[in-house]
């Protein structure tokens, strides 16, 4: 038996559109992102929700409220929010436009690439978030260790709170998303990049984790 995990990725925001690093900062929903809460919503509205979280950014808080929004089986009206299921904190990139930040990156590597994702594809989720670190000239963004300390402590939290064969909705961030997915065994996943409103469906273990299905933005549950 496993807690059964589904984490979602918040809708659009304005950033996610205009191709900026986001992390902590806070841009809001654009209408798209309305809707990609919303047909999330749809698609798990037959589940029952033992405990819904979101991460403690507007957004995600947000489309965690359109998702239960829809809900149709007795799920917790508004979600409780963890610090702990935030995205990687970005530093000195926060808003700064994704081309510039990958050109940026590639001075640290030696091996060339073109894009965030190339970056992850070729070298891992944990040196991309160590990269990020290091290039960042005042060492503000979390490392790898920083980051999987937190969002670890956020599964332990989950394990405390709930029990075997509860279902539990977590609205979270895409890089997250995809360092939750390395984590746990799935580099092939992490180097997809994820699509708001998709689904990560894990079953948690004790000590460990099983992913169910990645970048789900289709199944009706």
């Amino acid at each position: 038996m496993s807690i059964n995990v589904y984490i979602v990725r918040h809708g659009e925001t304005y950033f996610n559109f205009l191709h900026r690093f986001q992390g902590w900062s806070d841009a809001p929903l654009t209408p798209k992102g309305i809707e990609h809460g919303l047909n999330a919503g749809k698609r798990l509205a037959n589940i029952h929700f033992d405990g819904a979280y979101s991460s403690d950014l507007t957004r995600a808080i947000h489309t965690a409220r359109y998702i239960l929004k829809n809900n149709t089986a007795e799920s917790p009206e508004e979600p409780t929010q963890l610090f702990d299921f935030r995205e990687q904190f970005f530093g000195s990139f926060e808003g700064i436009n994704g081309e510039t930040v990958t050109t940026t990156l590639t001075a640290f590597k030696d091996t060339p690439f073109e894009t965030y994702t190339n970056l992850i594809t070729i070298y891992g989720m944990a040196d991309a978030m160590d990269t990020i670190r290091q290039a960042d000239p005042y060492h503000f963004a979390e490392d790898d260790e920083q980051w999987w300390t937190r969002v670890s402590r956020g599964f332990n939290d989950i394990r405390f709170r709930h029990k075997d064969g509860d279902n539990v909705l977590i609205v979270s961030h895409g890089t997250t998303i995809r360092g939750i997915a390395e984590k746990f065994g799935r580099h092939d996943f992490a180097s997809e990049p994820v699509k708001n409103g998709a689904v990560m469906q894990l079953e948690l273990d004790p000590h460990d984790a099983k992913i169910v299905r990645f970048n789900d933005d289709t199944t009706v549950f």
